[in-house]
């Protein structure tokens, strides 16, 4: 089935932060400009736009990618989380999000976006994660001012806190 109406855009179905998604987006639209841009979702951010920083990273179906290094109509029919959808039970802040001002983890908050991204993979997939597999999990992740020691301390609570 041709999904490029007579104008040139591609008719995009997919679920973000468990809300279903309807637009016509041009093919060339990166994904990081769609949901910055056609979602408003500010909280994904640009950093190196090479996919070496980790800042605009998403959970597609589950697993992170790097959302500047994907094409939007990449996700149709999928499910994307943005940091946005990264929730407490109640609606209300993440325990990822709250261990990470407890250890003082953020601090001009420009990375922890993509770091508390990753960190959620890691903890849905591997619940029991070592200090190690948090370490390897953010190395995708560039951060200029915490020094990574509170941000793993920050994960390491967190997973803690999930049993």
């Amino acid at each position: 089935m041709n999904r490029i109406n007579p104008n040139g855009f591609f008719s995009l179905s997919c679920f973000v932060n468990g809300q279903k998604i309807e637009r016509e987006i041009s093919s060339s639209r990166s994904l990081l400009e769609f949901i910055r841009e056609d979602l408003g979702l500010k909280g994904t951010k640009e950093g190196c736009g090479e996919g070496e920083c980790g800042a605009c990273m998403v959970l597609l179906d589950g697993k992170t990618v790097n959302s500047c290094l994907m094409m939007a109509v990449q996700i149709d029919g999928r499910e994307l989380v943005t940091i946005e959808g990264i929730k407490g039970k109640d609606g209300g802040l993440h325990p990822l999000q709250k261990t990470f001002m407890a250890e003082g983890a953020v601090q001009c908050g420009f990375c922890t976006p993509g770091l508390i991204v990753a960190s959620e993979a890691l903890l849905r997939r591997k619940p029991k994660a070592t200090l190690d597999d948090i370490k390897l999990e953010l190395t995708g992740n560039l951060c200029r001012c915490t020094g990574y020691e509170k941000v793993i301390s920050a994960v390491d609570k967190a997973r803690r806190s999930r049993k």
